[in-house]
């Protein structure tokens, strides 16, 4: 409740000042979802980003919605976040993580894993879609592949920062942005 506290003290100083500059200011869920070492969790699950965007109403206060972040809590619910907040998303991180049975997780490829990437891509479009008849200028949300898998010619290489390879992620760039194309083409086939 403290952090919390501090966090929304946070914003109602800084987010004014980010309005005046043209600034979109986004908070990153915690990651994991969960307590760790004793660290209790501010932002990992709905109710948190509601709060964290009631905090103050301001088009610079948003969210990094990080699906790797969020997805290792099976009761998140992706696919509903985006349809009810993704109004207030600013910047999103894709990525996959496989849940098992004992609550713990590790990265799985982009297309795999537990957390409904269609669903998720699906929702997002959707949003965007949205955002762009309502003549939102930032109807394009901003996104990266999170967390791609060392492979091929990275193998051979030393990566400072374990899920930054180059060719993991420009792999699960390749493959999120060829389901988004699949779902847009999609839903233009059904509209016509």
């Amino acid at each position: 409740a403290a952090l919390k506290n501090n966090l929304a003290h946070f914003l109602q100083k800084v987010i004014p000042e980010a309005e005046k500059l043209g600034i979109k200011m986004c908070c990153h869920p915690d990651d994991p979802p969960y307590p760790i070492f004793g660290l209790p969790r501010v932002i990992s699950n709905e109710s948190d980003l509601e709060y964290l965007t009631q905090c103050i109403d301001s088009p610079s206060n948003g969210i990094t919605f990080c699906t790797g972040s969020l997805g290792p809590d099976a009761s998140n619910d992706l696919s509903g976040i985006i349809k009810r907040l993704g109004h207030k998303f600013h910047f999103i991180h894709l990525r996959n993580v496989q849940r098992e049975v004992d609550g713990s997780f590790y990265e799985a490829h982009h297309l795999g894993g537990s957390v409904d990437m269609y669903g998720v891509i699906k929702a997002l479009t959707v949003e965007m879609n949205k955002r762009k008849a309502a003549g939102r200028d930032d109807y394009e949300i901003p996104m990266r592949p999170d967390h791609g898998h060392q492979m091929l010619d990275d193998l051979d290489k030393t990566i400072p920062f374990p899920g930054y390879s180059a060719i993991g992620r420009l792999k699960g760039l390749a493959e999120l942005c060829g389901l988004e194309l699949g779902i847009q083409r999609s839903n233009e086939a059904l509209n016509k």
